[in-house]
């Protein structure tokens, strides 16, 4: 049966069926567990978006990428190495302690970082290298913290924003995952690995309090089963986790509402350029060019998405179409894999490379629309699929040769080229997963992160998007839209660019004294 008739015709029979449960909870659907509610040290898209919700930074970026006040009233530089941020007062963790400059000492210190001639190290961060610049944080009086940095670091507000790192009560340490407290509008409630995630309303909260009591994220890998969950009424939105075939057949249904809206969140190819194959930069870009993208936006995604060359999205200040560009064209491919010394041998096959991937079905519609384009050019590629914990860790530790992921929110700042490809960055001190090492690159964004001259940073800039470009350690795919399907009885949904789930924090349930179809 073709799938999207399938799908059809299950919300047919779902919408025969009964569901009732609390109707004050949001039930929110996710592909995946988080990996850790630690903001010290989750690092994938579900455990960045729901510790948003729970913990706050120094600072706060709002949608415009503008920098405001978050735990952090108000700040100064006083020096090119020196910040200085007076804290929000009466502002408390959602156990009731206070928040404190002590606080802020900790969350760094926690990760060895700000605290010379000893070393904490609680925990290990993934996030630990983005603040490499820090020398000490000092906690000059319980509302004042100060920030010494070994070089100017001009990316120092957005790694202390809350899209970075929420702040986290002294003493946190290692299993501070299991029972996460922070000042955020909603508070941790319980966790059950691959099942689900509650949170609630925090009534101590400085910034808000949400209309909405409680959120169930319930982990659901299958976009079919979403589907069924959001029609029967028994599960309230999701966010960016469909396939976009489901969105037609849903958007009929009178209980629900797909929001549309352009996203900053990036797909990406990456590959591992240690691989004795992929270090031949060749064979990279003749991957790039026999993907063709255009087509996969139109069919896979129905058009909600738009082409990229840059991790950082066109209104960044920094971002640069003048980059050399690897469109689809299969001969080219072709011409490359020859030079490269892949010819043709039985069966037209070239060369055989792996992919790995998630169990949920975007990775892996995605991974055979690969597959079969990639085997059009003689490359056999072999798809290896695992749920997203054991799939993310072989990410981490370099174990794969291609995969593909989303930046969600990380890459609407520069430094995402410093975290992503400085060869000072491979984990675990940041997301230098592909193992690529370039000097003239690396000396580029360490001019760019000291330099207080704007003109002089956009140029380090631009000259680093094209060195990517040429050696593709990744390939940009597309911006997706940023798709958000919920219940009717959910209201003041305003999607993010970013994809996030901040929303919540206004959104409303309609008062219902309980919730049937």
């Amino acid at each position: 049966m073709h799938r999207a008739f399938a799908l059809a015709a299950l919300l047919l029979l779902a919408g025969c069926r009964h569901a009732q449960r609390d109707p004050r909870t949001v039930v929110f659907l996710i592909e995946s567990s988080p990996t850790s509610l630690d903001p010290r040290v989750g690092t994938d898209f579900a455990s960045e978006h729901i510790d948003e919700l729970i913990f706050d930074g120094l600072v706060r970026i709002d949608d415009q990428l503008h920098f405001q006040p978050d735990l952090a009233e108000r700040w100064e530089q006083t020096d090119p190495r020196t910040w200085v941020f007076h804290l929000r007062p009466g502002a408390r963790f959602s156990d009731g302690r206070e928040f404190t400059a002590r606080d802020v000492v900790w969350t760094f210190a926690s990760m060895g970082i700000g605290t010379p001639g000893k070393k904490i190290s609680l925990v290990i961060s993934p996030k630990a290298a983005s603040y490499a610049s820090i020398q000490s944080v000092e906690a000059r009086d319980p509302e004042t913290v100060v920030f010494h940095l070994r070089q100017p670091d001009n990316f120092l507000l957005t790694n202390l924003s809350s899209r970075a790192i929420g702040m986290v009560p002294e003493g946190s340490g290692k299993d501070f995952w299991r029972n996460p407290v922070g000042t955020g509008a909603f508070r941790f409630v319980s966790q059950r690995i691959d099942q689900d995630v509650v949170i609630e309303r925090n009534p101590l909260s400085w910034w808000t309090l949400p209309k909405i009591a409680r959120v169930r994220f319930a982990v659901v890998p299958d976009a079919i089963t979403q589907s069924l969950e959001l029609e029967k009424g028994s599960a309230d939105v999701e966010v960016n986790s469909l396939p976009m075939d489901a969105l037609p057949e849903l958007a009929k249904r009178p209980n629900l509402v797909v929001e549309d809206a352009p996203g900053t969140e990036i797909q990406y190819l990456a590959f591992n350029t240690q691989d004795p194959i992929l270090k031949n930069v060749k064979v990279r870009q003749a991957i790039a060019c026999a993907i063709d993208r255009n087509l996969i936006i139109r069919t896979l995604y129905h058009g909600h998405a738009q082409p990229a060359v840059s991790l950082l999205p066109p209104a960044q200040w920094a971002w640069t179409g003048d980059v050399v560009r690897y469109d689809y064209d299969p001969a080219r491919a072709e011409r490359l894999l020859d030079e490269a010394g892949y010819h043709a041998g039985a069966g037209g096959v070239r060369l055989h490379l792996a992919m790995k991937t998630s169990t949920d079905e975007r990775a892996r519609l995605l991974g055979a629309v690969l597959q079969q384009q990639l085997a059009r050019v003689g490359i056999a590629l072999d798809l290896r699929s695992n749920e997203f914990a054991t799939f993310y860790a072989d990410v981490v530790r370099g174990a794969f040769q291609m995969y593909s992921l989303y930046w969600i929110g990380g890459n609407e700042q520069p430094d995402i080229f410093s975290y992503v490809f400085s060869s000072a960055r491979i984990p675990p001190h940041g997301a230098n997963r592909g193992r690529y090492v370039n000097p003239q690159l690396d000396a580029l964004l360490d001019d760019a992160a000291e330099s207080q001259d704007l003109n002089r940073r956009r140029a380090d800039y631009i000259k680093a998007q094209q060195i990517l470009a040429r050696d593709l350690p990744a390939v940009n795919l597309w911006y997706l839209d940023t798709l958000v399907v919920h219940n009717r009885r959910l209201t003041h949904v305003t999607p993010s660019p970013s994809g996030s789930y901040m929303f919540l924090e206004t959104a409303e349930l309609e008062a219902t004294e309980a919730y049937e179809r």
